[in-house]
């Protein structure tokens, strides 16, 4: 079955304005849900949703051998924007400490601004390690986003959100430096 050589990057795209509408869904929803849980259970599902696309478009893309530069370089953007949204208004939100949200939107759009930058030259693919990266921010926020603690209280739902942000952080810090590393190897690679 042939699928639109169209349809994974179409799929990246769709995630931009998704992560607008989960933006302020959960702004409306308040901090853990309180005002509106409604509110704060749609933002968390779409989000979740929103990232799960990550690997839909990038499956379809290798299965059907339909890779393209525009898809190397939006899925990271598209994912970023998802994920920054969710960071940021945790961080409104006071629900995740805003140093944790800083020091992980640094290293996300420093990377994000470097491929920009180089992107007329080649395009620099996500590595193993980013990837693994933004699977763990995916499950981290999405843990963080579902107002679970209405099941398991909010002291070990804030406990557990707490260590997961700290993974996250120390995966993006090191994500971060394993791509500055591997683009200074390519570079002089390049030279020599």
């Amino acid at each position: 079955m042939a699928i639109p050589r169209q349809l994974p990057n179409a799929i990246t795209v769709a995630r931009i304005p998704l992560a607008v509408v989960f933006f302020v869904l959960l702004l409306l929803g308040g901090t853990y849900g309180l005002a509106e849980p409604g509110l704060r259970w749609a933002a968390a599902i779409i989000f979740i949703v929103g990232i799960s696309t990550d690997w839909v478009d990038g499956y379809l893309a290798r299965k059907y051998d339909i890779v393209s530069d525009f898809g190397k370089l939006w899925d990271p953007i598209a994912d970023k924007l998802l994920t920054g949204a969710g960071f940021i208004g945790l961080a409104i939100l006071d629900e995740v400490s805003w140093w944790i949200v800083a020091i992980i939107l640094v290293r996300e759009w420093g990377i994000t601004v470097h491929r920009l930058m180089v992107a007329s030259e080649h395009v620099v693919a996500a590595a193993w390690m980013g990837k693994i990266k933004t699977a763990f921010q995916g499950v981290a926020l999405g843990w963080a986003l579902l107002p679970l603690h209405v099941l398991i209280g909010l002291e070990a739902w804030t406990l557990v959100t707490f260590i997961l942000m700290i993974i996250v952080l120390l995966l993006t810090v090191a994500s971060g430096i394993d791509y500055i590393v591997a683009q200074v190897r390519g570079s002089r690679q390049k030279r020599a």
